[in-house]
């Protein structure tokens, strides 16, 4: 019989969290080491506040400036948390960024930046992990998608495209991974409160109540209620689980 006590267990564990300066990254770095998690922080803001909220052991945490959308860097900071904890056992790809504006006044490099956090960032994160997960037969990826890669966001086409690759490259993985120990799904957040969310608060009066209106539960997420979901999905009872997309949105897609 299952020990249930130990299913969502996830202590002793190495995870990467790229993005987790802030917002939802930041809340599920917090989490996993609190519950014990070895934790790497890829990001280019100054991450190294987390040292200071940490609860537990501070030499679990490491944090690293590392843009994501660079090949190099990314390679570079892999090697260096596989050197340091001996494993990686977690990735989750939380880094994005998102710009709007309508369609036909959508500027360029504006697009660029957009899909190159988003997919191509999330494409050389996932590659590089990957690599040492296959080789030590084991591990869980998890990607950051959005109701974006599911439904139209109107002024956010940048985004929509970008997630709807990050949902596909996961099934993709999933698959050639299958076989091999490693385990590929998506989280498929609705809408939190975040500094991402707040930004889109500041710039249109009209783009809280718009959202607010789908969500069938009346609310935005909390960041703590995108921690449950990860755990799942990174854990024992999600084992055979892979290419999946884990909807956190309250409802909105129910409509």
């Amino acid at each position: 019989m299952l020990d249930v006590t130990q299913l969502f267990s996830l202590r002793g564990r190495t995870a990467i969290v790229t993005g987790a300066a802030s917002g939802l990254g930041k809340t599920i770095a917090l989490h996993l080491l609190a519950a014990g998690v070895r934790v790497a922080v890829f990001d280019q803001q100054d991450s190294t506040l987390l040292h200071e909220e940490a609860q537990g052991d501070d030499s679990a945490l490491l944090t690293l400036s590392v843009d994501v959308t660079q090949k190099a860097q990314v390679d570079a900071a892999v090697s260096q948390t596989h050197a340091r904890f001996g494993q990686i056992d977690l990735l989750v790809n939380c880094a994005g960024i998102t710009r709007r504006m309508p369609g036909e006044d959508f500027v360029e490099e504006d697009w660029d930046r957009v899909i190159d956090v988003n997919l191509k960032g999330t494409f050389i994160t996932c590659q590089a992990v990957g690599r040492v997960m296959l080789a030590q037969g084991n591990g869980s990826i998890i990607n950051f998608a959005s109701l974006g890669a599911l439904v139209a966001i109107p002024n956010s086409a940048a985004y929509c495209a970008s997630k709807g690759g990050v949902m596909q490259l996961t099934r993709t993985l999933a698959v050639e991974w299958a076989t091999r120990g490693v385990r590929v799904n998506a989280i498929v957040p609705g809408v939190f409160m975040t500094p991402l969310l707040q930004q889109c608060l500041d710039k249109e009066a009209e783009y809280g109540p718009r959202m607010l209106a789908k969500i069938p539960m009346g609310r935005f997420g909390q960041p703590e209620e995108i921690v449950g979901p990860v755990f799942f999905l990174a854990s024992k009872a999600a084992s055979h689980v892979t290419g999946h997309l884990l909807t956190v949105d309250g409802g909105y897609l129910a409509l």
